[in-house]
C-alpha cells in the first residue's frame, strides 16, 4: 500500500468526514490518503488514523482496514472517499513535527566507498537530521549561499518505523518492527559537513529542508525485500547516480539492531540507509546544487521525489 499525506486545493473538496482527524496546516486540511485502485487518484484513510505514524503503529490492523477501504464503492472514482489528483498536493508522507528520531547511515554502499576510496566501515557510520529538516514533493531546497557554497544532492531509501523497537534487539527479529519505506533525498551542505566545525557531520546535513521525502510511504507487506532496488538521482534531467540497493554494506536488519544497542526506535522513526556513488562531491570537477536545478531521487516500487532548488 501506497501512504500518502495530500492537502486539498479547495479544502472542502474531497474532504469528506475529514476535518476533524486531519491535522489543520495554515487553513489546509492534511490527509492521510492511500494510492486509489482506480481512477489514479488518492483514498481518505482518516477513518483509521490522522497519520501516517499512528497508522503504521496500528500495523496489520490498520493495513486490513485500509484494504477493505479501497475494495468498497467510496473508494471508487465519485466514491464519498475518493479524492482526484488534481484536487489536491502531496506534503511529506510523515510530517517532521511527529518525527522523534531521523537517524542517517554513512559510507554504507560499497560501491561509494570506493568511490570516496575509502575503505567499508567495519560498523554503521551513524549521523543525524531533525525533523525540521523534512519537506516534502515539490517543495523547495533552499540554497542559502551565507551559509553555504557546496550545496550536493544524495538519495537514499528511508526507513520507516512502525512499532516500539526493543533495545538489544536481535537482526532476525528487526523487520517485524518495519512498517513501510520512502525517498529520502539527503541533502548535504559539503563544506560544513567536511571542511568546517572540527570535522562533525551535523551542521552541514541537518539544515532546514536538507530531507525531502516522498512522494509515498510504502507499508512492508509490499515491499518484503528492499536489498536489491534500483536507486538513482538525476538532475536537470541527467542522471547522476544510478546504482542497487544491493550494494548496501549494511542492511536493514543489521542497521536496526545496531542502532537498538544505544537507543530506543519508536514508530514515525526514520532511518536513512546511505546513498549509492555519484554524489556531487566526489566529482571532477565537482557538481553543486544551484537556483533552478531540479533534483529527482527514484525508488523503483516506491517513486520518484521531486524537488526544485532556489535562492
Amino acid at each position: 500500500m501506497h501512504l500518502v499525506t495530500i492537502v486539498c486545493i479547495d479544502s472542502s473538496g474531497g474532504s469528506d468526514g475529514s476535518t476533524a482527524a486531519a491535522a489543520a496546516d495554515g487553513g489546509k486540511i492534511r490527509i492521510l490518503a492511500a494510492h486509489a485502485e482506480h481512477g489514479g487518484g488518492y483514498v481518505n484513510l482518516t477513518s483509521i488514523a490522522p497519520d501516517a505514524r499512528t497508522f503504521l503503529s496500528q500495523g496489520s490492523t490498520a493495513l486490513s482496514r485500509a484494504k477493505r477501504i479501497l475494495l468498497s464503492p467510496d473508494a471508487k472514482p465519485g466514491g464519498a472517499l475518493y479524492i482526484p489528483s488534481k484536487d489536491c498536493r502531496l506534503c511529506a508522507p510523515i510530517d517532521g513535527s511527529l518525527v522523534g528520531k531521523f537517524l542517517c547511515v554513512g559510507l554504507n554502499y560499497a560501491d561509494h566507498c570506493k568511490e570516496t576510496g575509502v575503505p567499508e566501515p567495519e560498523e554503521p557510520v551513524i549521523f543525524s537530521k531533525f525533523g525540521s529538516s523534512i519537506i516534502g514533493p515539490g517543495d523547495a531546497i533552499v540554497h542559502d549561499s551565507a551559509v553555504t557554497s557546496k550545496l550536493d544532492y544524495e538519495v537514499e531509501l528511508g526507513v520507516i518505523i512502525g512499532g516500539t523497537v526493543p533495545r538489544h534487539i536481535h537482526e532476525d527479529d528487526a523487520m517485524d518492527y518495519v512498517g513501510g519505506y520512502t525517498v529520502v533525498h539527503d541533502v548535504s551542505a559539503r563544506d560544513l559537513q567536511l571542511e568546517k566545525n572540527g570535522g562533525q557531520w551535523l551542521l552541514g546535513k541537518c539544515g532546514d529542508g536538507f530531507a525531502p521525502i516522498g512522494p509515498a510511504v510504502v507499508t512492508r507487506d509490499e515491499m518484503m525485500d528492499v536489498h536489491d532496488l534500483p536507486i538513482r538521482c538525476r538532475v536537470n534531467g541527467e542522471t547522476l547516480q544510478d546504482s542497487s540497493t544491493n550494494q548496501m554494506i549494511f542492511q536493514v536488519p543489521a542497521l536496526i539492531a545496531f542502532l537498538s544497542k544505544f537507543m530506543s526506535l519508536q514508530p514515525g522513526d526514520i532511518i536513512a540507509t546511505g546513498t549509492p556513488p555519484g554524489v556531487g562531491c566526489f566529482r571532477d570537477p565537482p557538481i553543486w546544487l544551484r537556483p533552478g536545478d531540479t533534483v529527482e531521487c527514484e525508488i523503483d516500487g516506491i517513486g520518484t521525489l521531486i524537488n526544485k532548488v532556489s535562492s
